[in-house]
């Protein structure tokens, strides 16, 4: 499994993702700045799952109907970022396969998973 991590991820949820053995291509590192909707194509392009904290990508998926490979929300506003990572390190852990071609939400409380339709 391949993740894109948006710009609005801290640098140690990617780190600890690489840790873990994934692939993660960090916005942040590679093309800082960057329209939400070209963070989007490339996570499709590279066949990868979305990790982002921005909202606007739920807008995208529901509202214009935008293809993806999945997207993860992090919703873990006040977590100090190396609990973030153990937080979402965990989330993919358990939830890998169900993660594909899902709009998944992490908060404090759960994890939501709301399968695509495309």
């Amino acid at each position: 499994m391949q993740f894109l991590a948006d710009e609005s991820i801290d640098a140690q949820i990617v780190q600890r993702l690489r840790l873990d053995g994934f692939a993660v291509y960090s916005i942040a590192e590679e093309s800082p700045s960057i329209a939400d909707p070209k963070v989007l194509a490339i996570a499709n392009r590279r066949k990868s799952v979305l990790i982002t904290a921005d909202k606007d990508f739920g807008e995208l998926v529901f509202r214009l109907n935008k293809i993806h490979e999945g997207v993860v929300l992090i919703r873990l506003a006040g977590v100090r970022p190396l609990e973030k990572a153990d937080i979402v390190s965990s989330v993919i852990a358990t939830y890998s396969k169900k993660l594909i071609k899902a709009f998944t939400v992490v908060t404090h409380r759960s994890v939501r998973i709301r399968l695509g339709e495309k």
